[in-house]
């Protein structure tokens, strides 16, 4: 799934209706992606990628800077694996 900080890209609004678990927002992967590559950022030969449980935070901090034509936001959930 895509998202991006409000500002930049209507299909923000996702990161901001996801679901809850036991009263605590679920975790999510947040990449900054080069839109010219589709190649996600990187430092040092290593794929800039924040977890975190404030996904719309970290889109706006990544952004915070940034030429959103050139740049994207990608935010995905972190599915937990529940034990058998």
């Amino acid at each position: 799934m895509t998202a991006a900080y409000p500002a930049f890209h209507p299909a923000a609004s996702w990161a901001g209706s996801m679901p809850m678990m036991q009263g605590t927002a679920r975790a999510c992967m947040v990449r900054l992606i080069d839109r010219r590559t589709g190649a996600a950022h990187r430092i040092n030969g290593t794929p800039l990628t924040l977890y975190t449980r404030r996904p719309t935070e970290a889109a706006a901090d990544l952004m915070q800077g940034r030429d959103a034509r050139i740049w994207e936001v990608r935010i995905e959930p972190i599915e937990a694996e529940v034990p058998r």
